[in-house]
């Protein structure tokens, strides 16, 4: 697999800032005074129990949730002032935990697809042949990125045809032609082999150099590996903060998953 980043225009420098986050759902408090932050070329690792918050987390980065307190700025700007559709122009790009991928179109078209526009509508409308070197840029810059991701003998392939792993890896293709500088990725290894977990903790350091990285993961082996810092919520607050090290040091953190554990037992 070759080096991604090397392949993607360089960022400005910016970062993530979650300031006690509060998001209520009518009597039930989804997440209860969360701060974090996200700095470029680090990967930080949201963990936690099921219905700790992680998702809604996300969702109020993406302004898919209104916040009922607290601030949540990238590059220093409010992401209150914007809507969901805008963040992708900001640099922030988020994956789903579903794969999202559009099955009667090819790998390379599923791709090619999601790449910034670089000429006005009214150029593809009238046809104009901007438009077309702009279709054409995408489907270059679209190639690369796959042959990046060890997948460009697949361009053609239609995603119903090709095996879990890959399909996962053409997700994050998507993502990576949005030219994020904050890439949050939902549950990106689930339902990926051991093998392929290994592929994308080296994919994810490569790219942690030209963006910062928020990753939610029930992986937890690979989100300590992979990981510069790790926050953990629980019941929708922040139980623990830190290295990798001093997270499975935490007691916190094991009563934290062992209650889950207990509960489903």
């Amino acid at each position: 697999m070759c080096d991604v980043a090397a392949s993607l225009p360089a960022p400005a420098s910016t970062s993530l800032d979650v300031a006690n986050l509060s998001v209520h759902f009518g009597g039930v408090v989804a997440l209860d005074d969360v701060t974090l932050r996200v700095d470029q070329g680090e990967i930080v690792g949201i963990i936690g129990p099921n219905g700790a918050g992680k998702t809604t987390l996300f969702n109020a980065v993406c302004r898919l949730v209104s916040p009922s307190s607290g601030r949540i700025t990238y590059g220093g700007r409010s992401l209150f002032d914007h809507r969901a559709s805008d963040l992708a122009g900001l640099g922030v790009v988020r994956t789903l935990q579903g794969l999202g991928l559009w099955s009667r179109l090819t790998v390379l078209e599923n791709v090619a697809t999601t790449a910034r526009p670089r000429a006005p509508f009214v150029n593809d409308l009238l046809a104009l042949p901007s438009a077309e070197r702009t279709r054409l840029q995408a489907r270059d810059d679209a190639m690369r990125i796959l042959a990046d991701l060890g997948i460009a003998d697949r361009a053609s392939a239609y995603p119903s045809s090709l095996p879990h792993g890959v399909q996962k890896r053409v997700v994050i293709a998507r993502a990576l032609m949005m030219q994020p500088s904050l890439l949050l990725l939902d549950e990106p290894a689930s339902g990926l082999s051991a093998g392929e977990v290994t592929e994308l903790t080296t994919l994810l350091r490569g790219l942690r150099e030209r963006m910062g990285i928020a990753l939610v993961e029930h992986h937890l082996d690979m989100v300590m590996d992979v990981s510069d810092r790790v926050v953990v919520l629980s019941l929708g607050r922040v139980i623990a903060a830190g290295t990798p090290a001093q997270i499975r040091a935490n007691p916190d953190v094991a009563t934290a998953y062992l209650g889950e554990q207990v509960a489903h037992a």
